[in-house]
């Protein structure tokens, strides 16, 4: 079945405090998007990428391109006013039947393994998230006071999520809301149960200077 993932990247770098968008930031002197493109390609080399990104960013991202010879072989499609609007304009692109992931730009060390799983587990039971154990303590916090919660009840959510095309495309039809905070949570309101895999733990959201320099030493970890 045909595979596809939709990379959705945009972020406009307010938490890294500077003027260029998160997805564009070098590490290891290559953009972050451009590493996180070639994590999909690293895996399969057939795979369908629709990048999402906003219209305005796009010529800055041609340019990019042409600097570093990114030939990647994708499409592209309009950002949206939210992710979930981002989302479905990429699915506006994708045929049925297929699998499609949706991915965030700002995660360039997801592992193949991941990867591979994801769509393995989505060709069987329709919609799948990775996620990795809480390890440390957390607190839910309400009003003046909080309390200690059992955090092996919890789990950080990663991506790709993976899905039928022919489920996403459905739930997408639905009229948005702010409760949906990923494609899981746009699944889940039609009623859907999703399945969760063992993610990689290097695969970090990049979105503050913070993460740049954890990037940058995974970057150099996975050098050696």
């Amino acid at each position: 079945m045909t595979q596809y993932v939709l990379i959705v990247a945009g972020g406009k770098g307010i938490r890294m405090g500077g003027d260029i968008p998160k997805q564009f930031l070098p590490i290891g002197g290559v953009p972050v998007l451009m590493r996180t493109m070639d994590a999909f390609y690293a895996y399969n080399q057939d795979i369908q990428i629709i990048l999402v990104l906003p219209h305005d960013q796009q010529a800055f991202w041609q340019d990019l391109c042409r600097k570093h010879h990114f030939e990647r072989p994708y499409r592209i499609a309009d950002g949206g006013e939210t992710r979930f609007h981002s989302v479905k304009n990429g699915l506006a692109l994708v045929e049925t039947p297929a699998l499609v992931g949706v991915h965030d730009g700002v995660r360039p060390f997801v592992s193949s393994d991941v990867i591979r799983r994801c769509y393995a587990e989505a060709s069987q039971k329709h919609a799948v998230v990775p996620c990795v154990n809480v390890v440390e303590t957390l607190r839910h916090v309400q009003e003046e006071r909080s309390v200690t919660v059992p955090r092996d009840e919890y789990r950080l959510v990663q991506t790709p999520q993976v899905f039928d095309a022919t489920l996403l495309k459905k739930a997408y039809e639905q009229p948005y809301s702010p409760q949906f905070t990923d494609d899981a949570s746009v699944v889940e309101s039609m009623g859907m149960v999703v399945s969760l895999i063992e993610g990689n733990r290097e695969n970090i959201k990049i979105t503050t200077p913070f993460d740049l320099k954890i990037a940058s030493a995974l970057l150099e970890e996975c050098s050696i």
